[in-house]
């Protein structure tokens, strides 16, 4: 697989350098040479899930790694079910959170810990990523206890729920977490910044684990053919999809399927009132604002740093911008789809009600769609429960985790502090 820097393009990698380098040159993110069309879509529809992104990452990496290796890497990332629930008549939502961490960053995170476990050197790796939530939990669970690797999480300080929070900061060991004064987009200029500075990059041989490593993209690709698969059982038409969208890592993912064969009449890229793309798809400006911290807080990002390779996608596959819509609810429109989804048996949280919502918005009466439900609603507690005003009850991932201590260290959004701190701690 030959991937080239979407800000230098002379700049061209395999897949095994863009998975240990996270960025490129000027924090350019790595996109493919070209994208591998599947011509048996019908026949890897009716295969399990395994088996079938088995052959789906091994159109990507089986030329480089060989089809064996990719195999191995399948079977020892995705070991959890992922189901299609009907929540109404049109509308269902593919769970994505019954991985260790119970969000759909699990899928991602497990398969590039199994990558870099694999192709990584003798040498120590520092993996250095920035998370508006769910990154955080996952990444860590994925790579603690790997003796070669070293894992610092960012996070923006009380912008998280606290169960989510307790997810990845308890942990110790090879993890290390940072409490940052500010919100993520700070977080992420920070990772971005250390990736710039020669001490830390090269001192501390940084990697990322954030979406804008390629290994995670891949590895999210292969849920979206799931969906549709369990969708096709029962429909015949192809499916709308429903995207809650922060970062657009998601996004990316599930272009990228549709780029590769997979039948999806088209998506939709919900956000919070962090809006930035919305509004540009509709006006045509890119016009980031302040970030707004909101219930569905995973999503809290005003300056989404895969939307270079989703206009990159569109560009290489020759659609048009226009394909894509975009919706940007309210926190009083979150609270009520959330409600919605109660009052029809569907438990849900902010994040998929929105998706939830905003798919009801723009399906026409003909259509029927998949919204994607990206975390457990018990991570989201204490907003799900003041909004249904009801109790909920914790899984046993959370409950396990709810009354240990915190570990991070307190930081201000400022990086001679944090390379201060990462050589003091690494």
């Amino acid at each position: 697989m030959e991937l080239y820097n979407l800000k230098h393009p002379s700049q061209v990698v395999s897949f095994t350098e863009a998975v240990k380098l996270g960025l490129g040159k000027d924090r350019g993110l790595f996109f493919p040479t070209s994208i591998p069309k599947l011509d048996n879509i019908d026949e890897l529809l009716a295969m399990p899930f395994v088996a079938r992104s088995k052959q789906i990452l091994g159109a990507w990496l089986a030329s480089e790694l060989g089809q064996a290796q990719v195999d191995n890497l399948v079977d020892n990332a995705f070991n959890f079910e992922l189901p299609l629930v009907k929540a109404d008549d049109k509308r269902y939502c593919l769970e994505l959170f019954h991985g260790p961490t119970l969000a759909f960053k699990d899928f991602g995170a497990r398969f590039m810990a199994q990558c870099l476990n694999v192709l990584a050197t003798d040498e120590k790796i520092t993996i250095l990523t920035a998370t508006s939530g769910d990154t955080g939990a996952a990444v860590a669970d994925a790579f603690y206890g790997l003796d070669k690797i070293q894992v610092v999480v960012l996070y923006p300080k009380g912008k998280i729920s606290v169960l989510q929070e307790k997810m990845f900061t308890t942990l110790g060991g090879n993890i290390h977490t940072v409490s940052v004064e500010s919100d993520f987009d700070a977080c992420q200029d920070l990772v971005k910044a250390a990736f710039e500075d020669a001490d830390v990059r090269d001192g501390l041989h940084l990697n990322s684990a954030n979406s804008i490593n390629i290994s995670r993209l891949l590895a999210q690709i292969c849920y979206y053919f799931e969906a549709v698969a369990q969708f096709k059982k029962a429909n015949q038409d192809d499916p709308v999809i429903a995207v809650p969208s922060g970062n657009f890592g998601n996004l990316t993912a599930g272009l990228f399927a549709k780029a590769m064969g997979l039948p999806v009449k088209r998506f939709v890229a919900a956000t919070n009132s962090n809006d930035t793309v919305p509004r540009y798809l509709s006006q045509g400006e890119w016009l980031p604002q302040q970030t707004v911290a909101t219930m569905s807080n995973a999503m809290d990002v005003a300056e989404p740093s895969n939307w270079p390779r989703v206009e990159a996608i569109v560009s290489a596959m020759g659609w048009s911008l226009s394909d894509l819509t975009g919706v940007g609810l309210s926190e009083a429109d979150t609270a009520s789809a959330l409600r919605q989804l109660d009052d029809l048996g569907y438990l849900s949280e902010p994040h998929a009600a929105i998706a939830a919502h905003a798919l009801s918005l723009t399906m026409t009466s003909d259509e029927m769609g998949i919204f994607l439900g990206t975390a457990h609603p018990a991570k989201f507690k204490d907003v799900v429960e003041q909004t249904l005003s009801r109790a909920i009850e914790l899984p046993p991932a959370l409950a396990a985790v709810k009354d240990k201590p915190i570990l991070s260290a307190s930081l201000q959004a400022d990086f001679d502090e944090l390379k201060a701190h990462l050589f003091a701690i690494l």
